[in-house]
């Protein structure tokens, strides 16, 4: 029997696409099926092909950023070149470039030229800091977008200067938006016969990642309180998510809501008759006031630092808690329901002589699951490519020693 196809399967993608947001939107768009062919230069391709390359691995930002695609190289410099790429985005619905603002136009390959070529066509634009403002034509990086959007702030401790993390959530949430905004896009003009540019910014992923914490802090017009606890609500109805160390300094995170709530989890650990001593049956009490907030923390550091991390989750989730070990990112690969999910999962890479461990698929499709590639060599797909647009060997060949192509 043969396997269903996913849920992309017929969509067809052309990306001239680098780094990490202009590259992951069309990879989960691989995942589920589309035909993503990949524009890379002829010399030397997409330069992250040479980023986190370990001895006996292919390149962990490459791989991860790009598998499932084909790889097409073309000098866009080159009007034969051009002619080739208007050929593959006149069968396209989804185009993508995350160039810096204006490249695309001066080469040949902007919204206008395109959709000149195909007016269905879906055209994704990924930028620093959006179309518009003061700093639209400057260009943009993860960190930069992470300094200006909030996160630094969201994760920071009082006293200790703000900082951008290792982890490239600017970047992850443009693609993830952008994806969304070409799928919403795709169906608008299948409907309607009409394309359409989409820009996505690295900073607008940023703003809209902060949610309703932002809108909190606008409509107060002043900075949250940071640290280990955010602390929720009214008097009469308090939230509280914390995190804590246990006896051998492992942390672990709990959330609740409500009075009720508070009574349970620290009932479940046995807490509730020391912090009502303390005047904290009532988890009220700290929503107004700082002092107050400040002892409580202190007297639950205190208490969580007298037993072991696995033995508070259970108590908490065996009282309906929400509560969990706070993962570093390798325990994370390993968590049980991480790994029960395909959230990471195992791929072969034959060339390399190895089974590595790689992101799985965030969705499950009862009908039309993903399927999981790996990325392709540079120019891999060229020939075939280029064959099914009509192009004879000889021609291929010429586009070769022109080094048109690779």
């Amino acid at each position: 029997m043969t396997a269903p196809n996913g849920p992309l399967h017929g969509v067809k993608v052309v990306a001239c696409s680098t780094a990490q947001a202009g590259t992951v939107p069309y990879m989960l768009m691989a995942d589920l099926g589309a035909e993503v062919i990949k524009i890379e230069v002829p010399e030397g391709g997409d330069n992250s092909r040479g980023s986190t390359v370990m001895p006996g691995f292919p390149s962990t930002y490459f791989e991860t950023n790009n598998r499932g695609v084909r790889s097409v190289t073309l000098n866009l410099k080159a009007p034969e070149g051009r002619e080739i790429l208007h050929r593959l985005v006149a069968r396209a619905e989804i185009f993508g470039q995350n160039f810096r603002p204006g490249a695309a136009e001066k080469n040949g390959f902007g919204y206008e030229d395109l959709r000149k070529i195909n007016p269905r066509l879906v055209y994704i634009s990924i930028s620093g800091y959006g179309p518009n403002g003061p700093h639209a034509d400057l260009p943009g990086t993860d960190s930069m977008a992470q300094a200006l959007g909030g996160i630094a702030e969201a994760y920071s401790i009082p006293g200790q200067p703000l900082r951008t993390g290792i982890v490239s959530v600017a970047d992850e949430t443009c693609a993830i938006l952008a994806f969304g905004g070409a799928l919403a896009a795709l169906t608008h003009a299948r409907a309607t016969g009409v394309g359409q540019k989409v820009d996505c910014s690295l900073l607008g992923g940023q703003i809209r990642l902060m949610g309703w914490t932002l809108t909190t802090t606008m409509w107060r017009d002043r900075n949250p309180v940071t640290g280990q606890a955010r602390v929720t609500g009214t008097p009469e109805r308090p939230g509280i998510s914390a995190s804590f160390n246990d006896r051998d300094g492992k942390p672990l995170v709990f959330q609740l809501n409500g009075a009720r709530h508070w009574k349970t989890a620290m009932t479940a650990l046995d807490f509730y008759p020391t912090l009502e001593q303390a005047g904290f049956g009532d988890l009220g009490v700290i929503i107004n006031s700082d002092e107050k907030r400040t002892v409580l923390l202190r007297t639950l550091d205190d208490l969580f630092a007298t037993g072991a991390r696995d033995d508070w989750v259970a108590r908490l989730r065996g009282a309906d808690i929400v509560a969990a070990p706070i993962n570093t990112l390798l325990e994370a690969s390993n968590d049980p329901d991480v790994l029960a999910n395909g959230y990471v999962t195992e791929v072969e890479y034959p060339k390399h002589g190895k089974t590595l461990k790689v992101h799985g698929t965030p969705w499950q499709f009862s009908e039309t699951p993903a399927r999981i590639g790996t990325a392709p060599e540079l120019g891999a797909d060229t020939d075939d490519v280029l064959d099914g647009l009509g192009y004879t060997a000889a021609q291929i060949q010429t586009f070769r020693e022109r080094k048109i192509i690779r």
